[in-house]
């Protein structure tokens, strides 16, 4: 028996923190680290008699996230419980929503250009209808991911097992607001699989739903995934192995690729009919580069699913999903392609200053009044970035504003001031904050842009070098540029670069 051919099925589900004041059901500080167990109350701890209360903003973050992916908002919706015991769950179970999610039917596209050269979308067509073309390819230009469905729920406690005998449950964590991603298994590699997590964190940090810190676990990742091998005309499905809190793309990636790799193997080494509905949970041992058996599942586990008692079910407000929708605004694709269309920039340059809605909303107030788009984009590149990088700041943390740059931009488009004098022009502003104009003017930076000025000083430059002019007579051209960098040199770079170059041509050509 031979294997004619196998594809690579992966679905994910993407758990987010929102960005709330507070956690999911209780008044309990929503925020980060912490001495341990200090912002738990008898709600999120589960203590008997303790009535959880929704969170206000929790479901309209969860409504800006699901129009931020393309999804219907539910105007009817519930939370349940999910019935488990692990001992950072402090009471028991969980509160999440089952059957009627806030959110469903969505779906994400990834630029094909973000794809790497080595990796082409691949896979069974599209099922649904609603969708054109082969591999969900989108008008040439995107592969659509579907995204099934996005729930509440709250966050467990974190286990923290020390080195020794010991293992201790810090319950801050407990309760804390959580959207659940759930995708259709649409993706077919491990690239694409982290490609996808990459834009999704892109998305709902440019509408400021999450953090989307990885380190800081605001963002996890289960993985899906399993084989459609083909053997002997026969199609058989490997058990789905489920890679639990992958936290990096490069852990979604290599997890995936190796997961793959190992079902392959263990296909064709025991050649059986698997058991599609078999499911084995999996974590990743990043040191080993391997994943590793948690536990299995046999039969459909029985997590109790009711309908939570103490919080009724609601309708959400058609005030609220248009309120979600207004906080969306315009995506970080699409504002790509329109910087790109509108002024000229590169894939690179548009990446780069899209890379966060607040850098990005900073240039297009410095484009404003530019006279060359292209020279803001420049400064904020090479000048402004570099120096944020340095100081490790956000765009949020810099004290110039977005007019220093189109004034300094202008300046050298308008050639006041040489592209080299805007770099001591753009250190003393950072250090100031003085306008670029006030600078110039303190230290006598203005080009001289007087053709009469600057031919005098043409003139004595090239009688004050004889040889270099017998150079050029004995045709060493190269000597043109020396004699422009000591017309520079005369004027202390005051003088208009290309009106003296085109003096000095000029005269050496008449001699």
């Amino acid at each position: 028996m031979a294997i004619e051919k196998y594809e690579v099925v992966i679905g994910c589900e993407i758990h987010t923190q929102l960005l709330t004041k507070t956690k999911a059901f209780c008044a309990c500080e929503n925020r980060y680290g912490g001495m341990p167990n200090t912002r738990v109350c008898p709600v999120c701890l589960g203590l008997p008699g303790a009535m959880p209360r929704i969170s206000k903003g929790y479901v309209e973050l969860g409504a800006v996230a699901g129009h931020a992916l393309n999804c219907k908002i539910a105007q009817f919706t519930k939370f349940d419980r999910k019935h488990y015991f692990y001992p950072d769950l402090a009471k028991g179970y969980q509160i999440t929503q089952y059957d009627i999610p806030l959110c469903s039917d969505g779906y994400v596209d990834l630029p094909l250009n973000h794809y790497s050269k080595d990796e082409q979308p691949g896979g069974p067509k599209c099922r649904d209808k609603n969708f054109k073309g082969d591999n969900c390819i989108i008008d040439n230009k995107y592969r659509r991911i579907r995204v099934e469905r996005i729930h509440l729920e709250e966050d467990v406690g974190k286990s923290l097992h020390l080195q020794g005998a010991h293992s201790y449950i810090d319950y801050n964590r407990c309760g804390t607001p959580l959207i659940e991603i759930v995708t259709k298994p649409d993706m077919t590699s491990g690239d694409e699989a982290a490609l996808f997590f990459q834009t999704v964190q892109e998305i709902l940090r440019y509408v400021k739903v999450t953090n989307g810190n990885l380190e800081e676990g605001n963002m996890r990742c289960d993985c899906n995934i399993n084989l459609n091998v083909w053997e002997d005309g026969k199609l058989y499905h490997t058990p789905i192995s489920e890679i639990k809190n992958l936290n990096s793309f490069h852990s979604i990636k290599a997890a995936c690729i190796y997961e793959a790799a190992r079902q392959l193997k263990e296909f064709e080494e025991d050649r059986q009919e698997f058991n599609a509905g078999f499911k084995v949970t999996m974590g990743w041992d990043e040191a080993k580069g391997q994943t590793v058996v948690q536990r299995t599942k046999n039969s459909f586990v029985d997590y109790r699913f009711v309908v939570e008692p103490d919080i009724k079910p609601f309708t959400v407000s058609d005030q609220l999903i248009q309120r979600a929708l207004s906080k969306v605004g315009e995506l970080p694709e699409a504002k790509r392609t329109r910087l790109k269309k509108n002024f000229g920039l590169s894939d690179f340059d548009a990446e780069t200053l899209t890379s966060s809605r607040d850098l990005a909303m900073w240039f297009e107030d410095a484009a404003k009044n530019a006279k060359d788009v292209k020279k803001v984009a420049n400064l904020m590149l090479t000048e402004l970035l570099a120096d944020m990088n340095a100081k490790k700041l956000t765009i949020k943390d810099v004290k110039i504003t977005p007019e220093h740059i189109t004034e300094l931009a202008n300046a050298i488009s308008e050639k006041k001031i040489t592209s080299a004098q805007g770099k001591t022009v753009f250190a003393k502003m950072i250090e100031t904050n003085k306008m670029p104009s006030a600078i110039i003017k303190e230290e006598g930076m203005e080009v001289v842009a007087d053709t009469g000025a600057i031919e005098a000083l043409v003139d004595k430059v090239i009688e004050a070098n004889p040889k270099a002019v017998a150079d050029y007579k004995s045709g060493k051209t190269n000597v043109v540029g020396w004699l422009c960098g000591q017309v520079m040199k005369e004027s202390k770079g005051k003088a208009n670069p290309g009106i003296a170059a085109k003096l000095v041509g000029e005269k050496l050509a008449k001699l």
